[in-house]
């Protein structure tokens, strides 16, 4: 959607989104859980473009951010470029015609070819979910579904209910199911959290007025949410001084909130699980609703599943419902794409998980491109920044293929490697390095996901290409010309951090 209205921006109308679903929204479509909701401040969390005065919450919850995309849509009449209930099975690039030929399903089945010049894969990072490995998961004769597919059908009224998993989403939806007593929950945890302190608060009154009739105050407010969550990365994940002393101070507040029962078990102890190795939590009132009678823990490790519930290693746990908040696939990619050598997951494969020049061009694949692609995903701050500065990339790139000065282009092989070796170096001085996380391949391999530094600096890197990395198919002479914001960027840039004048440029640009 991001893409699609920045196309329209430049007055480009002829593209076409293809989306599986019957509507839009992504992830916030889909993941309707209990007490779903964003864990990044909203005023950030939204496009650039489209500020909104009248949030209730500084952190949404999830039937007001579908809204918010419901309502974007509808203003940049992007429902007329999209086909929904259409599935991309392939896309095949043919070397001659300087295109891809896809092939595309519709909801009944039937598969329809579609041809383009350009792809631009919006998948999502967090989008197909991962069930756990664990034998006998379907030989289990109850009810049972995973978090991000909830099932509002089955009733969870005086049920015995296994909840398996203990990430963010079970944290949000834990203390809500469990607020009815008739509900005996049980979460499986397989390895305990860094939880820190609730941030979501409620607006006042006299705030949403300033935000709605104060010139420049909803701004402002947004550029103060970005520089915090950029001193959120120096204090945790960058500041080696720093980092311990809030960790004691996030340990403190969880060994004040927690049940005395639960403090060993639910604080890491592991010195090499430092706060942040994993995706940051904070509190939704889970923690003190661990003292709930009909609500327990348990960090037995479980051997199977059986047609009554979970066995563990101290024994059998009877369950009617099975709620598996066990994460997302991020280590693959969905879509059978091929470019002019071997498809996405190949190439995937063969560098040990998603990897990208910029997490935006893979060599070999002329004219595709990943939003959320590998290493552009934070543990600090909104994953919406990011993707606004790949389309911004993207857009400079495909401006000659839409003016009709080249046919195609693609990263060269060898500035894709340089910079994710760098990339991985920077990596493996980082606190992501020493923990089981999905961060990474396979949950212990190479870190794809996360970006290590500031979003300034990925914001800088992706400024504007560098033409001598890629190879062009041109129409003609054709010399590529540097943007002149990307200019103007350089002119204000001081050093590797963000001065005040970068601050002044990036709010110009309209991405703070």
């Amino acid at each position: 959607m991001t893409m699609a209205i920045e196309l329209k921006r430049m007055g480009v109308s002829n593209f076409t989104i293809l989306e599986k679903a019957g509507e839009v929204g992504g992830t916030w479509r889909d993941n309707i859980y209990p007490g779903c909701a964003s864990d990044v401040a909203i005023h950030f969390y939204c496009l650039s473009t489209d500020l909104r005065s009248d949030w209730t919450h500084s952190h949404a919850f999830q039937p007001a951010i579908q809204e918010y995309w419901l309502q974007v849509a509808r203003k940049y009449d992007l429902y007329s470029h999209i086909i929904f209930n259409r599935k991309v099975v392939s896309a095949q690039w043919d070397i001659r015609t300087q295109k891809y030929d896809m092939v595309t399903e519709d909801l009944d089945g039937t598969l329809i070819p579609l041809a383009a010049t350009i792809i631009v894969s919006a998948t999502g990072l967090l989008e197909i979910p991962r069930f756990p490995d664990i034998p006998g998961i379907s030989s289990f004769q109850g009810d049972s579904f995973h978090s991000a597919r909830w099932n509002y059908d089955i009733s969870l009224v005086g049920k015995r209910v296994a909840v398996i998993g203990s990430g963010a989403s079970a944290t949000q939806f834990v203390p809500i199911i469990s607020e009815d007593p008739t509900v005996q929950v049980k979460q499986f945890c397989r390895s305990p959290s860094w939880i820190l302190p609730p941030v979501r608060r409620e607006y006042s009154p006299a705030q949403k007025w300033l935000f709605k009739y104060m010139p420049l105050y909803l701004r402002t407010y947004r550029n103060l949410v970005y520089l915090w969550n950029e001193m959120l990365y120096f204090a945790i994940f960058e500041n080696q001084t720093l980092s311990p002393y809030v960790q004691k101070s996030v340990k403190g507040y969880m060994a004040k909130s927690t049940p005395a029962q639960y403090v060993d078990h639910l604080i890491p102890s592991d010195p090499n699980h430092k706060l942040g190795c994993k995706r940051l939590l904070y509190d939704t009132n889970y923690l003190t609703s661990l003292a709930r009678p009909n609500l327990s823990l348990v960090y037995a490790p479980i051997e199977s599943i059986g047609a009554e519930g979970i066995l563990t290693k101290e024994g059998p746990q009877v369950a009617d419902v099975i709620i598996y908040a066990t994460g997302y696939i991020t280590d693959d990619y969905p879509i059978n794409i091929r470019g002019t050598e071997k498809t996405v997951s190949e190439y995937y494969r063969a560098h040990f998980g998603p990897t990208a020049y910029r997490g935006t061009c893979i060599p070999t694949f002329p004219n595709f491109f990943t939003l959320s692609g590998a290493n552009t995903a934070t543990g600090h701050t909104s994953v919406l920044f990011a993707e606004e500065v790949q389309v911004q990339y993207i857009l400079q790139l495909i401006k000659p293929v839409l003016a009709g000065d080249i046919l195609s282009m693609e990263v060269t092989a060898e500035a894709a490697d340089t910079y994710n070796r760098d990339i991985q170096n920077r990596l493996s001085g980082c606190v992501w390095s020493n923990c089981v996380s999905w961060y990474k391949t396979g949950n212990t391999g190479k870190i794809h996901a996360l970006f290590p530094g500031y979003m300034t600096l990925f914001w800088w890197w992706t400024r504007r290409p560098n033409w001598s990395h890629y190879k062009v198919v041109t129409v003609g002479r054709w010399e590529p010309r540097h943007p002149f914001r990307g200019a103007i960027g350089a002119a204000l840039w001081g050093g590797a951090g963000m001065g005040l004048a970068g601050v002044a440029y990036l709010a110009w640009l309209g991405f703070i």
